[in-house]
């Protein structure tokens, strides 16, 4: 199966601009969409759209914790007071350990001493967080949760991440009738973001022909 239009590297350059790895992730989406049914215009520029927001233009595959103590205590108040926050934010592993407190013993991590935290932090191009997600993405490559964390540090990876996640959530209905809304609320569990979604999305829309 392939793209019902002529998907080309040109246009994914003009809708994620100045990235340097052009080449590699075009490489990988037209490996690996067609295997998840995304392949109309609508569906690949609601995806490219979202994963755009989601990683900076396909620039951070990995959540960045490099945050001061006053963020850090506005961003995660449940696990940080300023006092925590200084101490946490003057360690040498900083983002490690930012990671393994604020992500304990949820969504299937260990305690804070585990290292799940960060084992399993945000990775891939919709950042995958936790070892729960982790688990049910190695289990549907048939591959080990440890292989699975190595994976998603390569382009293929982050894009089958993505897609991964865009089937078990049954994305592409919601891409067919152009539904923004309810595609940033899957992904972002809100709507953070939402006006910069929808113009990359319209951006895409219009780089890739459809009418």
């Amino acid at each position: 199966m392939a793209f019902d239009f002529d998907f080309t590297q040109e246009q994914l350059k003009q809708i994620v601009p100045g990235n340097p790895y052009i080449d590699h992730w075009y490489e990988a989406l037209c490996e690996i969409l067609p295997d998840y049914d995304i392949t109309s215009r609508e569906r690949v520029a609601a995806f490219l759209a979202q994963c755009a927001h989601e990683s900076g233009g396909f620039k951070a595959i990995k959540e960045n914790l490099n945050y001061r103590p006053a963020t850090l205590v506005q961003l995660f108040k449940k696990y940080f007071d300023l006092q925590t926050a200084t101490e946490y934010c003057a360690k040498p592993n900083k983002q490690e350990a930012i990671a393994n407190r604020i992500y304990a013993n949820r969504m299937g991590n260990g305690p804070e001493e585990s290292g799940d935290g960060y084992r399993y932090c945000g990775r891939g191009l919709i950042q995958l967080t936790g070892k729960d997600n982790y688990t049910r993405y190695a289990q549907s490559l048939e591959i080990s949760v440890e292989e699975a964390s190595e994976h998603l540090t390569t382009f293929e990876g982050c894009v089958q991440s993505a897609c991964w996640f865009w089937e078990a959530n049954n994305l592409n209905q919601y891409a067919d009738k152009g539904d923004i809304l309810m595609l940033t609320k899957r992904i972002n569990g809100g709507t953070i973001g939402l006006e910069d979604r929808i113009k990359h999305y319209n951006h895409a829309l219009h780089v890739l022909g459809a009418h």
